[in-house]
């Protein structure tokens, strides 16, 4: 067994992976974006096509943080559930956020092609409690013209979103890195940044000199930008991968006990199992990105619930930040440094329409906030 390598980069992953150079001594952009997951690169992508001259920056490389770490899982609406959203955030921005992740799955969709499939994804409850919780959850979607069944299958009883989906996260973020470069982007890794300043991308392999930077780091944004302590911090995320399982049928993602347990189960059989962050909470903040004995033997009983019986073969972390109000940090930090990032869980879809807000903020000199996310 990998103890420590990601299962992602492994299964299914077309193509090799997009050139990606040094960064040898010091140079200049239009626009300089920090990291290279999938909103990075959507960042990237977006500037370059606008014709901007752009460097995009890794510390480690492509899909190398949560990006290419996660579940693989495409999920309509915010880190909250619908109701949750609602009462926290106000109406107007828990469906706009909730509007605008439609849109960006349906684009997501288009531009993946085989990479993602549409499957529909379950939340399962797990008490009595959490299945009052998926009644109010399913009123309040239905409220606001938004799609959600009630469901009771084999997994459980729970809410159906039809429309959701699955990806290969590592493929995601290769297929992106590609589009970038082919629209003339620049990307070089290792480069460990090491100062933000107006006008200059201070890196361990050189200096970037940019009239803008974005800034698309989701785990460590804090500590690349200490301004944002007060409210981000960066949590390990764990998972690990089986081989194929031909005694289980999961059709479609699951989340259960509240959203801290995920799971998929690939066409060829692979399950990729996620979560139990709560059962050792305080210890998975600031925690280095390696699995730990104590959450990893949770997911162990969680294959056991689930009557898996294929061998574990590949265990993992990474790390993703979150936010006390579970919304993404999205504007202007420091003068000419725009930054997205901190997506509490679910910056599948959030991420790349932060990271284009992010693009088209830099070139045409507007404000960047939610606000634009959600138009």
């Amino acid at each position: 067994m990998n103890a420590t390598e990601v299962a992602w980069d492994e299964l299914s992953v077309p193509g090799p992976a997009p050139a990606v150079t040094e960064l040898a001594g010091d140079t200049t952009a239009d626009v300089c974006v920090v990291g290279m997951g999938a909103s990075g690169l959507a960042a990237a992508r977006r500037l370059g096509e606008r014709g901007a001259d752009v460097v995009a920056l890794d510390a480690v490389g492509v899909a190398a943080g949560a990006a290419g770490r996660n579940g693989g899982f495409l999920l309509v609406g915010g880190a909250r559930f619908h109701h949750e959203a609602v009462a926290t955030w106000g109406h107007e921005l828990a469906v706009g956020l909730y509007r605008a992740t439609i849109d960006e799955l349906e684009r997501t969709l288009s531009d993946l092609g085989p990479l993602a499939r549409r499957t529909g994804s379950l939340r399962i409850a797990a008490s009595p409690d959490e299945e009052r919780d998926i009644a109010r959850q399913l009123r309040a979607l239905a409220s606001d013209g938004l799609v959600g069944e009630a469901y009771d299958g084999p997994e459980g009883r729970g809410l159906l979103v039809p429309d959701d989906a699955v990806l290969q996260p590592v493929a995601r973020c290769r297929h992106l890195a590609q589009l970038a470069a082919d629209a003339g982007v620049r990307l070089h890794a290792p480069a460990r940044v090491t100062g933000l300043g107006e006008g200059a991308v201070t890196t361990t392999a050189g200096v970037v000199r940019a009239g803008r930077t974005v800034v698309a780091v989701d785990g460590g944004l804090e500590r690349l930008l200490p301004e944002l302590a007060a409210e981000v911090g960066t949590a390990r995320l764990q998972m690990l991968a089986t081989s194929p399982d031909p005694g289980l049928h999961l059709p479609r993602p699951v989340y259960r006990r509240w959203g801290y347990d995920y799971v998929q189960q690939l066409p060829t059989g692979e399950l990729l199992l996620g979560g139990c962050r709560d059962r050792s909470a305080a210890a998975e903040w600031d925690a280095p990105a390696v699995p730990s004995d104590e959450v990893q033997a949770c997911l162990d009983a969680e294959l056991v619930r689930l009557g898996a019986t294929a061998p574990v073969t590949h265990r993992w972390a990474a790390h993703a930040a979150f936010t006390g109000d579970a919304l993404p940090v999205c504007r202007e930090v420091r003068p000419g440094v725009l930054v997205v990032g901190a997506y509490s869980g679910h910056g599948n879809l959030l991420g790349t329409r932060c990271g284009r807000a992010a693009a088209d903020a830099a070139l045409d000199g507007t404000r960047l906030g939610l606000e634009g996310v959600v138009a």
